[in-house]
């Protein structure tokens, strides 16, 4: 049987630093297991990295007790969130400081050029042509935030997938911020634009992406979820944090 509290895993000095994958929580029970099956993936592309997950709300474990149970000294928190925010600027850093491990946090998964490469893989599984046609466009769903800097972060992914599908691509949130997606996909029928997509910009399903979804008018893509390229982006934001954090070598200390 095991135990609702396990003891904490003995820290071993110099080892690999944690990688910690931090999820928002979701009253949806698909949200944990897309968690689950992207640190599943994680954990294949580099065997030997311990890869654990914590949650700010809603599902367990939680960040902090997952911070307690680290089997290293270190840690790199890396949010599978999209952008900066209030939980990327506030509330991980606050419970990283409070860990009893050296944890470091990680900028967010986006914007990204492999963000906008599983945008686009999850649009061409819901049907986007190969060739659009001139009248074709996207809305990208986020969640929203009220810090502008978020918005700043979608508008820049919206930017490179537009680039990336050739057709004019409008960010839009669920919550928190302006446009809707309504109003979003109201503004490209009026530049001419009939045939309107939603990209879901959103790690794992839940009430936000399926409102989104729902108003779609032509075809609605899936949320990010285990694709091999957000696994690679966590892994790269795990490595450029090591890398902006290491420590100067001893012989550049004095210079």
């Amino acid at each position: 049987m095991t135990p609702s509290n396990p003891p904490r895993e003995d820290r071993t000095p110099g080892s690999t630093p944690t990688l910690v994958l931090v999820a928002h929580g979701s009253r949806d029970p698909r949200a944990l297991h897309t968690v689950r099956a992207l640190q599943a993936r994680v954990r294949a592309l580099r065997p030997g990295l311990p890869v654990h997950l914590g949650h700010i709300e809603l599902n367990e474990p939680r960040l902090p007790d997952t911070l307690d149970r680290l089997p290293t000294r270190e840690a790199v928190l890396v949010p599978l969130l999209l952008s900066r925010g209030y939980h990327v600027k506030q509330d991980i850093p606050e419970l990283a400081a409070q860990a009893q491990a050296h944890a470091r946090v990680a900028p967010p998964l986006g914007p990204h050029p492999l963000l906008v490469e599983t945008l686009h893989d999850r649009l061409v599984e819901a049907g986007w042509p190969p060739r659009p046609r001139k009248a074709s466009a996207v809305v990208l769903a986020a969640a929203g935030s009220r810090d502008p800097e978020s918005t700043l972060d979608t508008a820049r992914t919206a930017h490179l997938l537009s680039a990336r599908l050739g057709v004019p691509v409008l960010p839009a949130y669920a919550s928190a911020a302006t446009p809707t997606v309504p109003e979003a996909i109201h503004t490209l029928t009026t530049r001419g634009h009939h045939r309107v997509a939603v990209a879901s910009c959103f790690t794992a399903p839940g009430r936000f992406a399926t409102q989104c979804a729902n108003a779609a008018p032509w075809i609605a893509s899936a949320p990010l979820g285990a694709h091999p390229a957000m696994a690679r982006l966590i892994l790269h934001r795990y490595d450029q944090t090591l890398a902006a954090t290491a420590p100067m070598r001893p012989e550049l200390a004095s210079t």
